[in-house]
């Protein structure tokens, strides 16, 4: 219970410090919402200005604005959102099923794609195909999301019209966005999964058991892998936190729904509510993922719980 307190105090201050940072980022921009607003809308009176500074608390000291809003959070309320007008819970809450969806199904593929290529590195015998296994990591890694996602789409639905290149209807449209996140956040499971089953693979455990007369596959699958589930894990756990970030990318690419697309839209408007709801919601979600890493590495390996 110490550690899990310890952990959630943890988790609560990076929560804190993401919001803090993006509204101090939101409120230094050389802009303000209610300007962009007005622009264009053929009202642009300082009643009217003053109006909109009043309804959203924009026209109080920064300090008062900050404790306000940071008050309100605080009881799960982040106010109205200047761009959709309607509550940001409202707005966050209704893109998240979408990007859960896009983030469950990227954390698959990674697992999948990394102990996949880690596994064949291993157990390739030809020296050349092996190589090229082990430098592959490096090369997904090398590759920006939006690239990938582009190469996938010219790929997969205009040349070959085997997937749709936008939208979030069906499951058939959610498999490019889920490779484009996907791909590089095997890169380094695969990285570290390589390099642990490797040493295992040359480490006296290993030659141990081969003169016993285990086969070097049992080896590999039963052995090794195990010894590379824990640094595996953990790197899949700071991997979440790229792929949310990477969804205002790949929600972007492929035109669809999601945090991703609201947040590229509140930083647009410079609005603040909005951008500090999914900030912090995102915050969460990486914490609690982070947590629960921690949680499962006692399932993982029992010699943990007596350190």
């Amino acid at each position: 219970m110490r550690y899990a307190s310890r952990r959630l105090l943890h988790g609560a201050i990076v929560v804190w410090a993401a919001y803090t940072v993006t509204w101090l980022l939101l409120y230094l921009l050389p802009s303000d919402p209610v300007s962009l607003m007005l622009v264009g809308s053929g009202n642009s009176s300082e009643e009217t200005r003053a109006a909109l500074e009043a309804k959203y608390g924009l026209d109080r000291p920064p300090l008062l604005q900050y404790l306000t809003l940071l008050g309100r959070a605080l009881l799960g309320d982040f106010g109205d959102s200047i761009e959709y007008g309607r509550p940001v819970l409202d707005v966050v809450l209704g893109a998240v099923p979408y990007t859960i969806q896009l983030g469950v199904a990227a954390v698959a593929v990674s697992i999948v794609v990394g102990i996949g290529l880690a596994l064949l590195a291993n157990a390739t015998r030809t020296a050349w195909l092996r190589n090229i296994l082990f430098s592959l990591p490096s090369a997904f890694l090398s590759f920006p999301i939006f690239l990938t996602g582009l190469l996938l789409v010219q790929i997969f639905a205009f040349s070959l019209h085997l997937l749709p290149a936008v939208g979030t209807s069906g499951w058939q449209s959610l498999v490019l966005p889920a490779l484009t996140s996907g791909v590089p956040a095997s890169a380094a499971i695969a990285q570290v999964a390589t390099k642990s089953i490797h040493e295992y693979l040359d480490s006296p455990q290993s030659s141990y058991l081969r003169a016993r007369g285990v086969t070097r596959r049992r080896i590999l699958i039963a052995h090794a892998l195990r010894n590379a589930v824990i640094p595996a894990v953990t790197i899949l756990g700071m991997q979440v936190g790229g792929i949310l970030a990477g969804a205002v990318i790949t929600e972007t690419v492929f035109s669809r729904q999601g945090l991703g697309r609201v947040l590229q839209n509140g930083v647009l408007s410079q609005d603040i509510p909005l951008v500090q709801g999914v900030v912090v919601l995102s915050a969460v979600l990486f914490v609690l993922t982070s947590f629960l890493v921690d949680l499962v590495y006692p399932l993982l390996d029992p010699r943990i719980r007596s350190v």
